[in-house]
């Protein structure tokens, strides 16, 4: 492993908007990652759409100081995938192996996020709301989540990671943001500075998860969320 990971720059791999279910506009989004992180880069990925992500980049472009990844969080019938670097939406409703085609097919990257998070809720247009489970060990992903910031989540980052131990996969940290107080809480630590740099640490699996803890008032704002989120977001199977 070439440098110690104080030594990288930092990436958010898995970020919402209000473009799908997030709390923060693109433009708080960005503002927050640029004053009160330390983040190079990140990623907006909303779910089934790229709109948080192009009106985010458009914001970095203004501001400068960070660089902005088109992402979205795919709706595969199989479970969520996170495509990065997209130049057009991938369609959700396909299965994860043909999510992952489509992703590679315009040179995007795919990674599985949450893959061993479960519930029995399904999202209001029907969709899952789950990760791809055993598939990331079956499918061609780029990277794997090992780190996921959503409170509540150890059990499932601790499979996630020891998958990729065992696959010598890529392992990223993503916040899973939906608030602001999350920005930043997990992270990818890659060598370089540029979203470029950070896309030839993935490839070449040189990557760094971490995380930091949330402090109370951060918890206290991520429970509000998810009180609402499953009232519009989420109904009953």
């Amino acid at each position: 492993m070439h440098g110690t990971v104080k030594s990288r720059s930092r990436a958010d791999l898995h970020m919402h908007t209000n473009c799908s279910d997030g709390w923060p506009s693109p433009t708080e989004l960005v503002d927050h990652a640029i004053a009160r992180t330390d983040l190079r880069v990140i990623a907006v990925t909303d779910h089934d759409t790229l709109e948080g992500a192009l009106r985010a980049a458009e914001r970095a472009a203004k501001t400068g100081g960070i660089e902005v990844v088109i992402g979205e969080e795919v709706s595969s019938r199989d479970g969520h995938i996170l495509g990065l670097f997209l130049e057009r939406r991938v369609r959700p409703g396909m299965s994860a192996a043909a999510t992952l085609h489509a992703i590679h097919d315009q040179g995007g990257l795919a990674i599985a996020p949450h893959p061993f998070w479960r519930t029995q809720r399904r999202a209001s247009n029907g969709g899952v709301v789950h990760g791809v489970g055993w598939l990331a060990a079956e499918l061609e992903f780029d990277a794997i989540e090992v780190e996921n910031a959503t409170p509540g989540f150890y059990v499932f980052n601790r499979m996630a990671r020891r998958l990729s131990i065992g696959l010598g996969a890529a392992g990223t940290g993503s916040s899973d943001a939906h608030i602001l107080d999350a920005v930043g809480r997990a992270y990818t630590a890659f060598r370089g500075r540029t979203a470029t740099d950070l896309r030839r640490s993935i490839e070449a699996r040189e990557t760094v998860a971490g995380r930091s803890r949330y402090k109370a008032v951060g918890l206290m704002r991520y429970a509000a969320w998810g009180f609402n989120h499953q009232r519009y977001a989420v109904v009953a199977r």
